[in-house]
């Protein structure tokens, strides 16, 4: 793997296994990206989003299938917890079994969800060395040594008026010994391939967001709240991530605990999303924006509006419920007490028939008694 893509592929001249296997070619089609005419770097951030959802497509419409089939195989589900009701053991292992014999994989959709964490993480990492900017970072007596020997060799310099901010150089020296301990300040062109190599330092500013700094924590469309930056971007990723869960997540089921788990997840992770706001660079959250957004058209198309609505008692016109695809899709089994209320019901009916035909025949046996010819050859 080294020979293929390791130090000296074409131009590579850092490379430490086995991360950068897959952070570089990430951080070298970012900056590519960028480097198209009339791109800025949120335009490379929004394509690089598209083109990753586009390769990972297939996974994903795999996971939505998988998911509408639970779906679909809910009223089953159903049946087993009525039937099972207070043994959460016999429900799970019965439910289990339905899966099985139906050929569905309730965990069919965990792979993607594990494969988006490190490319998350690898966007990030790309975001920081792209702007060349570290905060946060204290010398102390373990990387006194390191951090003076990048200083001398002029990759490093402190950012005049704030503290522990350092400035990185796009380019210099890339095979000291101090990045081994300090790899944060490996300079920007020491991984990027030859084709991409820059002249100058990205600009992660960008007009059109009013000059919003994709590397750093959102100061545009945020409002400071008890000492927290509630970042508008934020908010549009929450709304995004609690769409994108609603439509693929089971229904309220007290006898069921994944649905319970689920419906948690459904809040809590808009939650997590809106923190993540005032943590991390707006960048990754312009990035969850797009990829979120890719996932709920994409879902839309394979499964409808799914379990959406109906929205907090809200169930628009033109959104069907989710109710009729599921009752198509699988019938429960007749029960015994099924098949008991059904004889119950049409009790009412023939115990109204006599009545009315007897209201009728009634008369007529009576007027026969009296041998009235003119009413016996009545016509009815």
């Amino acid at each position: 793997m080294t020979p293929i893509i390791g130090a000296g592929f074409l131009g590579i001249e850092s490379f430490t296994p086995p991360w950068d296997v897959f952070f570089l070619p990430l951080f070298n089609l970012l900056v590519f990206l960028y480097l198209i005419p009339f791109f800025d770097f949120a335009l490379a951030i929004i394509v690089f989003t598209i083109v990753i959802r586009t390769i990972l497509a297939p996974l994903f419409v795999r996971q939505i299938r998988s998911q509408k089939e639970m779906q679909r195989m809910q009223p089953l589900v159903r049946e087993v917890q009525r039937k099972h009701k207070g043994n959460r053991q016999k429900v799970a292992e019965e439910t289990m079994a339905l899966y099985k014999e139906h050929g569905v994989n309730q965990f069919g959709g965990c792979l993607p969800v594990v494969l988006q964490l490190p490319i998350l993480f690898a966007l990030y990492q790309a975001l920081i060395r792209a702007s060349g900017v570290i905060t946060g970072f204290t010398v102390n007596d373990g990387n006194r040594a390191a951090f003076t020997a990048l200083e001398e060799a002029n990759v490093v310099s402190a950012v005049a008026g704030q503290a522990n901010t350092y400035q990185v150089a796009f380019e210099g020296a890339c095979n000291l010994p101090a990045y081994s301990q300090l790899p944060q300040f490996l300079p920007l062109n020491c991984q990027l391939i030859a084709p991409v190599r820059l002249t100058e330092p990205v600009n992660t500013a960008v007009g059109w967001l009013l000059n919003l700094d994709l590397a750093r924590v959102d100061h545009v469309f945020a409002i400071p709240l008890f000492g927290f930056a509630l970042s508008f971007l934020a908010v549009i990723a929450a709304i995004l991530q609690f769409v994108q869960v609603k439509m693929t997540s089971p229904r309220p089921n007290a006898d069921d605990p994944t649905a319970s788990m689920t419906s948690t997840m459904t809040y809590t992770f808009p939650l997590l999303t809106i923190i993540w706001g005032g943590i991390f660079p707006s960048g990754l959250i312009l990035y969850w924006i797009v990829y979120t957004a890719y996932l709920v058209v994409q879902q839309f198309l394979i499964m409808g509006w799914g379990n959406l609505f109906p929205l907090f008692g809200w169930q628009p016109a033109w959104a069907p419920s989710p109710d009729a695809g599921m009752v198509s899709a699988s019938r429960p089994k007749r029960t015994d007490d099924d098949a008991a209320a059904s004889k119950e019901e049409p009790r009412p009916t023939p115990s109204r028939a006599p009545a009315a035909v007897g209201s009728r025949t009634n008369p007529r046996q009576a007027n026969r008694s009296k041998g009235s010819a003119k009413r016996r050859g009545r016509k009815r």
